[in-house]
């Protein structure tokens, strides 16, 4: 009578754990995903890179409204007891994009003031 209790438990811890898992892993991809739409990447290049940390049955959502950008990634739990249950998990990063800065080197003339890095020499 014990042992079917102890297998169905066992079954539950199991699955929470492969939850857990999951959703860790959907969280840094997503982190990654932002991360490299900051940099100015493409959405393809940032669903290549969702796809290699979370696992290819991950899908990604990009969005952007000029300023901020999100990334969304979800999927289903893995696994034979994951498959049994409908769960599905997301995770969403967002970022601000940055903008490339055209200006070369700063040369800081000893005994004046540099009014644009707020700085005396």
């Amino acid at each position: 009578m014990a042992l079917p209790a102890v297998v169905l438990l066992l079954a539950m811890v199991l699955t929470g754990s492969a939850a857990g898992v999951t959703q860790l892993r959907f969280e840094e991809a997503a982190r990654a995903g932002a991360r490299a739409l900051a940099r100015g990447e493409s959405a393809a290049a940032v669903d290549g890179i969702v796809r290699r940390l979370a696992g290819e049955s991950a899908g990604s959502a990009v969005t952007s409204d000029g300023t901020w950008s999100s990334v969304t990634v979800s999927g289903r739990v893995q696994g034979t007891v994951g498959s049994l249950m409908p769960w599905t998990l997301s995770a969403s990063a967002w970022t601000r994009r940055e903008t490339a800065v055209a200006a070369g080197p700063v040369r800081i003339v000893p005994g004046q003031r540099h009014q644009s890095l707020g700085l005396s020499s």
